[in-house]
């Protein structure tokens, strides 16, 4: 879990959003590392991300840095991580966030592969986005951690 703001990193905002993912994905059975900081930016991103994949997770969750703020930098720096993209999982992250406000649909998260066995998915970095992302992800990613292991489909 690696939750992407200016402001938590510097300590100047408590960081609500990593902190209940990595509650949701403990409570619905997922083994989860507390979330860690990192400032904005695609250098950032794309840095903490190459180091959690290499540390063997099955699964990324990243919050904050998906909008269109000027340092809003999060899909880019995973862009340059991922091997393979998933976009039905980022289109289904902005459906559901509409239950909760309209301007989910201007979230440019993304969600991807790295081979051969990481699964890493963006969510917004509002509390609401986080629980209602979370829930997408426990819904699909055993499936797709099963796929990236050699399971047969389903």
């Amino acid at each position: 879990m690696i939750t992407v703001s200016d402001r938590s990193a510097a300590g100047l905002r408590e960081d609500r959003g990593g902190p209940l993912a990595v509650s949701l994905l403990r409570d619905a059975g997922f083994d989860c590392a507390d979330a860690i900081v990192v400032p904005d930016g695609a250098e950032s991103v794309q840095a903490a991300l190459r180091s959690a994949v290499a540390a063997g997770p099955g699964l990324i969750v990243t919050t904050g840095g998906t909008g269109i703020a000027p340092r809003d930098r999060t899909p880019e720096g995973t862009a340059r991580v991922l091997d393979r993209e998933l976009p039905g999982i980022a289109e289904e992250l902005r459906r559901r966030g509409l239950a909760d406000t309209p301007l989910s649909i201007i979230s440019r998260g993304l969600a991807g592969i790295v081979d051969p066995g990481t699964l890493i998915v963006n969510l917004p970095g509002s509390t609401g986005a986080v629980a209602s992302g979370i829930s997408v992800i426990v819904e699909i990613a055993p499936h797709v951690l099963d796929q990236l292991a050699g399971g047969d489909h389903a």
